[in-house]
């Protein structure tokens, strides 16, 4: 709801990392999604353990990237 779609596609640099996603995030959407990335957790892949300075899986096509914010529970 943040960034005002359900899902788009970015391209980002070989090598790029998690924080250069969440930076190109925020730069294409605004403050309101930036805030909402700050307290979210990263799906990558189907993994939450990456650290904002992890480089993203390098493959071919297309890396699945959901956002996660804090939820009641957990």
């Amino acid at each position: 709801e943040a960034a005002g779609t359900a899902g788009e596609t970015l391209v980002l640099p070989a090598g790029a990392t998690v924080a250069q996603l969440r930076d190109a995030l925020a730069g294409a959407h605004g403050p309101e999604l930036a805030r909402v990335l700050g307290i979210s957790a990263l799906l990558v892949d189907g993994r939450t353990d990456l650290a904002d300075d992890a480089p993203l899986p390098q493959r071919a096509g297309e890396v699945a990237v959901d956002v996660l914010p804090p939820f009641a529970g957990g």
